[in-house]
């Protein structure tokens, strides 16, 4: 009988040791595990899923370099945006008039006389090739074309990002009202949407610029004047997306436990469902930000948009027209194709990241 109790303690003893192993070697394997998994928080996840893409990296690189060209590269330039430092020349313009008078020659006829009307010498500047002192040469002004892409880069991108923040909140605000009130709300907001979008933006915005000049507006206020109308015609769009997904956000679980919790709508609106349409706007406000040098590169092209002498790329590209611009069009490349350029690079960088901001918040894509 006390044998059999040994055994049974020694069976006992050994399955507790068994038991014991097995715990250390399960909670071993989760340690590994908990060391091998490694948890990424949602916005890591979001850049992770962006870097990878090479056209979003293109896209940043473009940007950064824009950035650094307009804002930093000035501070390194000996020239100003209306430093005259081109090719000049010493001339003078003279004017024929012909007068005739009651005076009689010998033979009796009236005496002509031709006069010529000669102004005082005065400077005139030329267009000059790229040289090692102005590496994209100078303007029909005697301005440095590289130093004026530089300040018409401040123009452009400033212009840009505060109009496409303007955009931006004021879609946001019109469409959370709009989607979480719903009925006749609703009903009226996007009834002054749709009028909005079927306006001809690029006409509207002619029109405007032309009454800006014919109202006489100063010319340093037409910037503010243009980003105002930018933005009164371009908040619609923002906000019929906004109103979109704020119409399935309202029906989730967490906007029924705001509700019964008692919450002001002003914070269900901007604090529980705003937040959740954030991903939806960087990318719909990457994307409108090339939309909007464009737009301001056109006005400025057709002489309504950012006036002389401020630099813009648009209006560097103006000097192709006019009396003088077949010339420029044809002999100096170096006044507008760099201009061009600039724009083409600034509006690709901008779609290049908007992209991948696209597929980085999209759970859904294949990676």
């Amino acid at each position: 009988m006390e044998n059999y109790n040994n055994e049974q303690e020694k069976i006992t003893v050994e399955e507790e040791n068994a038991e014991l192993f097995v715990n250390e070697t399960v909670e071993s394997e989760e340690e590994s595990l908990a060391d091998r998994v490694k948890i990424i928080s949602p916005g890591k996840l979001v850049l992770k899923r962006f870097f990878r893409s090479k056209l979003s990296i293109v896209g940043l690189i473009m940007i950064v370099a824009l950035f650094i060209f307009s804002f930093v590269g000035p501070l390194f330039s000996p020239y100003g945006e209306t430093q005259k430092v081109g090719a000049t020349k010493v001339t003078v313009s003279k004017i024929s008039h012909d007068m005739v008078t009651t005076d009689k020659d010998e033979n009796g006829n009236n005496i002509t006389y031709h006069l010529i009307e000669v102004s005082d010498p005065y400077t005139l500047n030329s267009k000059t090739p790229p040289t090692s002192k102005n590496w994209l040469g100078t303007d029909q002004n005697g301005y440095d074309v590289l130093t004026r892409l530089m300040y018409g880069g401040r123009v452009s991108l400033s212009l840009a990002f505060i109009v496409i923040f303007a955009e931006t909140f004021l879609g946001t605000v019109i469409g959370a009202i709009s989607g979480y009130f719903g009925g006749w709300v609703d009903q009226i907001i996007m009834r002054i949407v749709d009028i909005f979008n079927c306006l001809p933006g690029l006409p509207i915005l002619l029109l405007a610029a032309s009454l800006l000049e014919g109202w006489g507006v100063p010319p340093k206020q037409k910037i503010y004047w243009l980003m105002l109308i930018l933005t009164v015609f371009g908040w619609s769009g923002i906000a019929r997306i906004v109103r979109g997904q704020i119409l399935s956000l309202r029906e989730q679980e967490f906007m029924i436990a705001a509700e019964a919790t008692g919450l002001s709508v002003r914070h269900k609106i901007f604090k529980h469902l705003i937040p959740n349409v954030m991903p939806q706007l960087i990318v719909q406000a990457t994307l409108g930000l090339g939309g909007i040098i464009l737009y301001e590169a056109t006005l400025s092209y057709l002489g309504l948009g950012i006036p002389f002498p401020l630099a813009a790329w648009g209006t560097m590209i103006n000097s192709t027209s006019g009396a003088s611009g077949r010339e420029i069009l044809q002999n100096y490349p170096n006044l507008w194709i760099p201009a061009g350029i600039l724009i083409v690079i600034a509006v690709l960088g901008f779609n290049f990241v908007g992209d991948g901001l696209r597929d980085a918040f999209d759970p859904k894509m294949k990676r």
